[in-house]
């Protein structure tokens, strides 16, 4: 630590140096006041964040490395923690975990530095969530709602639409007043541009930032990547903001978290992750909550995606993450493959918190529909071997069909709430009853046509049976 005598105006500083380099990973030598997540200050002009602490050797993650780095290059302490600019000036903008621009504009002016690693806010300065943050889908906005301020896991097999899951909810947020961070960790270049380019056209990119950490990316990058989001995202809920964070996936993340332990030489554990990784993800998304209203009033919503291998739930990072997060939408590849889209096994997803802030008019007319779809479910298997069921029975497999129909929503089209709300309303009413897929789509797009001029949702229900009642034509 620096220290100073006042008598004749001498600092004593401590002085190291790098005595080697590989992958991303510097050993530096004579530092041993330095703490673990100060920035070191390299005589070349770059830095690096300490990270591993031995007895006479500092590993540091080289962050902005030059060509002229070698061993022997001095090294200082600089007494500062790593932080990210944030701010307004960030929506709109495709930045790298350090806060640099990557869509070739200028770097943003007017910033405010927030620090990627910072507690997460206390108990007392919580409040239980009760407002919905609505995803745009069918099943997540009435059988699996979410709330603002709520960690809500999508998880599933490659190549079942979690991230369209994902986008979805991010575009729906158009007009919504919420804010949005779309964490990229570890993706190929195509991929992250694909995402880029998604949100530009459908117009969600106003009021988004992208975070990117390529795969060509060294592993201290992308094992910043989430942190950096985290902490824009952050700012703005300790703002008054209502925000929503997609770290898209946290099983790279991990990955990238193992890769970077075992160049700092750390014992391995389970599976050769490191003893940590379940606080690395927990001390992440525990940031993310619902301020009260004399800290702000904001709130971060996470949805963090993260990969499965043949269906396998109880594979060490994605049951790390299921014992962290307030529920799971789980994505089936059976389903995927035949044709049920989006794939989403209501069987196997839940939202622990996210009941207590749905809409009244939402759940009241949402009602039994989850029991009585697993119910279907559970029938349907009968019907397969041409068992004759009774007349109720056959009337719940008839429901049970219509559900999935409605239940159907193509890629990156988001609902809005009150389509939601119409469609419940002419289910409950009994007239979709009997309708076959080849009639209720038009019925549906009649409804979806209507819904932009529908009543708000606190309306009386008789007023909103009447508004159905007139755009299906209904007496």
């Amino acid at each position: 630590m620096n220290t100073v005598t006042p008598a004749i105006g001498l600092t004593i500083e401590e002085r190291g140096e790098i005595l080697g380099i590989a992958d991303g990973i510097a050993w530096i030598s004579g530092l041993p006041s330095a703490q673990r997540g100060e920035l070191l200050d390299l005589e070349d002009g770059s830095y690096a964040l300490a990270d591993q602490l031995d007895e006479k050797l500092i590993g540091a993650i080289l962050l902005h490395p030059s060509r002229s780095i070698a061993a022997g290059t001095g090294v200082r302490r600089s007494g500062r923690r790593l932080t990210i600019p944030g701010g307004d000036t960030l929506l709109g903008r495709v930045v790298d975990p350090l806060g640099r621009p990557l869509d070739g504009l200028p770097a943003p002016q007017r910033t405010t530095p927030f620090p990627l690693e910072a507690p997460s806010p206390s108990i007392t300065a919580r409040t239980v969530v009760s407002r919905p943050l609505y995803s745009g889908n069918t099943i997540i906005d009435t059988l699996l709602p979410i709330g603002r301020g709520q960690r809500q896991l999508i998880i599933g097999d490659d190549g079942t639409g979690k991230s369209a899951l994902a986008l979805d909810a991010v575009i729906h947020q158009i007009g919504q007043n919420v804010r949005c961070v779309y964490v990229l960790i570890g993706q190929r270049r195509a991929a992250a541009i694909e995402v880029i380019d998604l949100l530009t056209q459908s117009g969600a990119l106003a009021h988004t930032t992208v975070v990117v950490a390529e795969a060509s990316a060294l592993p201290g990058i992308q094992y910043l990547a989430p942190f950096a989001g985290c902490a824009l995202a952050e700012g703005w809920m300790r703002a008054g903001h209502d925000v929503l964070i997609v770290f898209d996936d946290l099983g790279q993340h991990a990955q990238a978290y193992r890769e970077l332990s075992l160049l700092l030489r750390r014992p391995p554990g389970r599976e050769a992750y490191p003893g940590d990784i379940f606080y690395l993800h927990s001390r992440l998304l525990e940031r993310a909550t619902a301020l009260a209203p004399e800290h702000g009033g904001g709130s971060l919503t996470a949805l963090p995606i993260v990969p499965t291998q043949l269906g396998e739930l109880a594979a060490y990072i994605p049951t790390n993450l299921i014992s962290i997060t307030d529920g799971q939408i789980y994505l089936s590849h059976p389903l995927f493959a035949a044709g049920i889209l989006p794939a989403i096994d209501i069987g196997r997803s839940v939202s622990r918190i996210g009941g207590k802030a749905q809409d009244r008019p939402i759940a009241r007319e949402a009602g039994r529909l989850r029991l009585d779809y697993l119910q279907f479910l559970e029938l349907e298997m009968f019907t397969r071997f041409g068992t004759r069921l009774e007349p109720g029975m056959s009337e719940r497999v008839a429901r049970g069909h219509l559900l999935r129909e409605l239940f159907r929503q193509g890629r990156l089209e988001p609902r809005p709430i009150t389509y939601q709300m119409a469609w419940l309303i002419a289910l409950n009413q009994g007239w979709l009853d009997g309708l076959d897929a080849n009639a209720l789509v038009p019925l549906l797009a009649q409804l979806a046509r209507h819904t932009a001029s529908a009543p708000i949702l606190t309306a009386p229900r008789e007023q909103w049976i009447a508004a159905v009642s007139g755009w299906l034509g209904r007496s």
